[in-house]
């Protein structure tokens, strides 16, 4: 592609995005006029910082609903979050899942205070060293919360790229250099931006809306864009699952995880669906629950104990809402009426 043809790709990406962009969004806002009156203390770099690890898994829409405005009230500044207690982070972490996310922003935080005087460094080198921060988000932190002049890949913007270039299953380093050398350096942030939005809401991952595309012009895969930027499909593996809800005295059992996925989150006692425990206890239904690459079946039972068992912290339901529970378990205390 000629610098000629860029530059027309530019101006079509940026009048597309003018019109049809979501522009509202409040961590593309932060700092400015049209900033959320409830944002107006966060530093621009540090929303951004939130909403980007927030996204990584979880979806625009959930985020804005449930989680981000909750999260930077109780969580300001850098500061704060590494001055938090973890299981007081990892309960307004709860609903997001990837809680390893939650930890990291803390260890981060503690990062920044100790390297970078409390404040997010500018330079991507510099971000890429901070724990949980990776090219992309580094990047993305770089542009939108500095207005620095780089470029970055997420799976939106490598759709869109891998389809504009015809590219079939290109290396990441591939990605890197296209949409370095499509970056708009008069206007990296909306251009970034138009990226991102052009992967959201047009060059869809099915079904891609190619006719209203401003690339339409000059992609490579207009015709065939399903035989680019496909994601790797993901195999489960179904576990079948027994969950216990040990109740003494009116308070319930639960233990603090040291397992990788669910570290420093408090769970009910799971086990394998072969394995004896609790014969006697009560069974009061079942759910579907899924993460990463395990689809699981859990059946919930209720046992009633005669003596208090030490390797469990009781906890009333009242206590249980205040308690940073995984998603599991969770989802297993709203299935059932106690």
């Amino acid at each position: 592609m000629v610098l000629k043809q860029i530059k027309i790709l530019q101006e079509n990406l940026l009048l597309w995005y003018e019109k049809n962009g979501r522009k509202n969004l409040p961590w593309r806002n932060l700092e400015s006029e049209n900033c959320d009156e409830r944002l107006k203390d966060i530093s621009r770099a540090y929303g951004v910082y939130i909403s980007e690890i927030m996204l990584q898994q979880t979806q625009v829409k959930s985020v804005l609903q449930k989680f981000y405005f909750p999260f930077l009230q109780k969580f300001p500044t850098l500061q704060s979050l590494a001055d938090c207690d973890e299981d007081e982070l990892l309960k307004a972490w709860q609903g997001l899942g990837y809680y390893s996310r939650a930890r990291n922003l803390k260890q981060a935080a503690l990062e920044c205070v100790s390297k970078f005087n409390s404040k997010l460094p500018r330079q991507v080198r510099d971000l890429k060293s901070l724990s949980g921060i990776g090219a992309y988000t580094a990047g993305a932190i770089a542009c939108f919360g500095y207005d620095e002049k780089v470029s970055f890949v997420d799976g939106n913007i490598s759709r869109v790229l891998s389809r504009l270039f015809a590219l079939k299953n290109p290396s990441m380093n591939e990605l890197e250099i296209k949409a370095k050398k499509l970056l708009n350096l008069n206007d990296a942030f909306n251009h970034n931006q138009a990226l991102l939005d052009l992967g959201a809401l047009v060059c869809l991952p099915k079904s891609a809306k190619c006719g209203i595309c401003p690339m339409y012009d000059f992609c490579k895969g207009k015709y065939e864009p399903q035989l680019y930027g496909k994601k790797k499909k993901i195999i489960y593996e179904n576990l079948n699952l027994k969950l216990f809800l040990l109740e003494f005295k009116h308070k319930f059992g639960v233990q603090k995880s040291q397992d990788k996925l669910y570290k420093g989150m408090y769970n009910f006692p799971f086990f394998k669906e072969e394995e004896i425990v609790f014969e006697n206890a009560k069974f009061l239904g079942e759910f579907k629950h899924s993460y990463t690459k395990y689809k699981l079946n859990i059946k919930i039972y209720h046992q009633i104990l005669k003596d208090e068992d030490r390797n469990y912290e009781f906890k009333s339901l009242e206590e249980l809402e205040s308690t940073a529970l995984s998603a599991l378990s969770l989802k297993a205390l709203k299935s059932v009426k106690l």
